[in-house]
């Protein structure tokens, strides 16, 4: 488990660290009115693909998914990124339903 939260947490903290600028520039994309949500997922894409491929930042070797292209990594990577906090939510979710129903499987 340590290695699997030392392996995710780069690309948690650059979740956080996109979801906050977007804070910041949210002011600054009231002007694109309707396509406001565009824009932030646009930002937010751009600024996750380039930490991820910049920083080498990958999160499916550290779920296991060894076989996986190097660009293909990033790419989820860069995904997961651009959703923030509430992508590693989701992340974090799934890993406890396994486990949970690991336990069960072991126990019957």
């Amino acid at each position: 488990m340590e290695r699997l939260v030392l392996g995710l947490g780069p690309a948690f903290a650059a979740g956080f660290a996109v979801q906050q600028l977007l804070e910041l520039l949210d002011p600054l994309l009231t002007r694109f009115g309707s396509s406001k949500r565009f824009a932030v997922g646009l930002i937010a894409l751009t600024f996750s693909l380039v930490l991820s491929f910049g920083a080498n930042l990958r999160v499916l070797v550290p779920l296991g998914a060894t076989a996986v292209p190097v660009w293909a990594d990033g790419l989820v990577t860069a995904l997961l990124i651009s959703a923030g906090t509430e992508g590693f939510n989701s992340v974090l979710k799934f890993l406890d339903y396994a486990k949970q129903n690991a336990k069960k499987a072991a126990l019957q």
